[in-house]
């Protein structure tokens, strides 16, 4: 039985141990850690978490680093995981696609190679642990060295067991794994950074993918209840109306109220995964479930940290916790992803290197999946061997307030990638629409977002997030902020085409 206290007690007084020699210094390793479907509501030392949210963890590792306003790394889970492996935004990802029984996927390495595969070339050892949702080919012995793979695209009947017995591939040998699953990853990724597994002579790379909280979220045996008697106040527009926005939040409504007046869950279209909807459970447990699958997760990053400490890699490793993009909690009568706004799609992100990062600011500023990629190849000191859509964020690591003039462009285009986005906007545009919700893209710069939809028909979208951070009030038609709309347009079409976007995705230049 482990508990909060005791985990973060280790994190901050592990000492070092005789069993494990400390490595030598060289090249800055680089752990990723990537929850599923966590909204940033969940994490403590963010803001807008519920006062209830306990993460002891991930809290002491953004003291020790820099906290992020948030990221903008995919709409659902393959895009975002595409993006992190290419360092592309979709529409620059070639020929990756849906083929086969959900989530069956595919990819050719040769017209999408894997950026980890040039990390091994120039020194590296490279290592991925739990969920793949990007191509039944996972890539072992091409692009990791080591990989303990729960990989869903490639076995559907198993792809929706998060949180039980799981069909796993290690090192491309299948087999099947009792216990609970972010228990397991954890502990292999310990094994790892401890020196399991790998070349000690070598710089390493771990990207470990926790498959929780993404529904049904199920917690641990030993976090259920843990927050049976919390408060969880709903959200404004839980049941609508949102004057001013788009019409397919109605489609998207995801809340019902009984006779009884309790709020409970209706169907959101999700295929696998999420039960909430079937058994109408009520928004409030809904919402205590989902945090109660969190602890784990933070459990785990406490062990890391303890073993990067214990073997002296702390000061020569980048860490960064994140997850693979949002998910709203009843915000404008959510409980899905994809959608552009920050309840849906902006995800924690927090980085940590003593002596490296920063420690103990906030950045104000987001950022997205290229951006993290062209990082990693800025620490490692490697040159790309492709044009990255990304831009080194290492000075905001040293300086979260240094001036970032760069706006964060973020896209959804459904199951499409690559050219079959240009092919379905050019021929069929009518139906650039996934999950009910239309294709869009979107840029944030200086506090302000602007969502351009790519089906025809469906309207802009404008909003100060800096005075109106839950998106409540479209100010797209208001002409006092016609100069806005007007710079937040020539950032979206540059960015556009600064990342080689089809032509049919950029805004024409259009007059006030």
């Amino acid at each position: 039985m482990r508990s909060f206290l005791s985990l973060a007690l280790v994190v901050l007084a592990f000492p070092i141990s005789a069993a494990h020699a400390v490595e030598p210094p060289k090249k800055p390793n680089i752990l990723l850690i990537y929850a599923d479907d966590q909204s940033y509501k969940t994490v403590g030392c963010y803001p807008e978490s519920w006062p209830w949210v306990k993460t002891p963890n991930i809290d002491a590792l953004a003291k020790s680093g820099v906290r992020f306003h948030g990221a903008y790394l995919g709409g659902w889970c393959m895009p975002s995981r595409a993006s992190i492996l290419t360092g592309h935004h979709p529409h620059g990802i070639q020929s990756m696609r849906m083929e086969g029984p959900y989530p069956a996927s595919t990819y050719d390495p040769k017209q999408c190679p894997f950026w980890p595969a040039q990390f091994r070339s120039s020194g590296y050892h490279t290592a991925q642990i739990g969920k793949w949702h990007t191509g039944t080919d996972a890539g072992f012995g091409r692009d990791w060295d080591y990989q303990i793979v729960w990989n869903r695209p490639k076995h559907p009947d198993n792809a929706g067991a998060y949180y039980e017995k799981q069909l796993l591939a290690f090192n491309g040998e299948e087999k099947w794994q009792d216990g609970y699953p972010a228990d397991n990853y954890t502990k292999w990724a310990v094994d790892y950074v401890k020196g399991a597994n790998r070349d000690k002579n070598k710089p390493w790379f771990l990207w470990l993918c926790h498959g929780s909280v993404h529904g049904p979220s199920k917690p641990a045996a030993r976090h259920k209840g843990t927050y049976k008697d919390a408060k969880v106040p709903e959200p404004t527009d839980l049941l609508g109306p949102w004057p001013g926005m788009p019409e397919y939040l109605k489609d998207t409504l995801a809340w019902r109220k009984t006779s009884e007046g309790k709020i409970v869950a209706g169907s959101n279209g999700e295929k696998v995964g999420d039960e909430a909807g079937g058994k109408g459970t009520e928004f409030a447990d809904w919402v205590r479930q989902v945090n109660e699958c969190v602890p784990a997760i933070d459990e785990g990053v406490g062990e890391l940290m303890a073993a990067l400490k214990e073997t002296g890699q702390l000061e020569n490793t980048l860490v960064i916790y994140t997850a693979d993009q949002g998910f709203a909690m009843g915000e404008h009568g959510m409980r899905m992803k994809i959608a552009p706004y920050d309840a849906n799609y902006r995800s924690p992100l927090i980085v940590s290197m003593p002596g490296t990062v920063a420690a103990g600011k906030v950045c104000t500023q987001v950022v997205n999946a290229p951006d993290l990629v062209a990082t990693f190849f800025a620490f490692a000191g490697v040159k790309p061997t492709t044009n990255l859509h990304g831009r080194d964020l290492s000075p905001l690591f040293k300086n979260p307030s240094a001036d970032w003039q760069h706006p964060c462009l973020y896209e959804y285009t459904g199951h499409d990638y690559g050219d079959n986005v240009a092919k379905l906007l050019k021929d069929d545009a009518k139906n650039a629409i996934y999950q009910k919700v239309p294709w869009y893209t979107a840029v944030v710069q200086d506090g302000w977002k602007l969502i351009r939809y790519l089906k025809p028909g469906v309207p802009e979208e404008l909003y100060d997030l800096q005075n109106d951070k839950d998106e409540l009030k479209n100010l797209v038609a208001d002409p006092k902020h016609a100069e806005r709309l007007s710079l937040l347009r020539g950032a979206l079409a540059a960015e556009l085409k600064r990342t080689n976007a089809p032509s049919v995705m950029i805004p024409a230049k259009q007059t006030p």
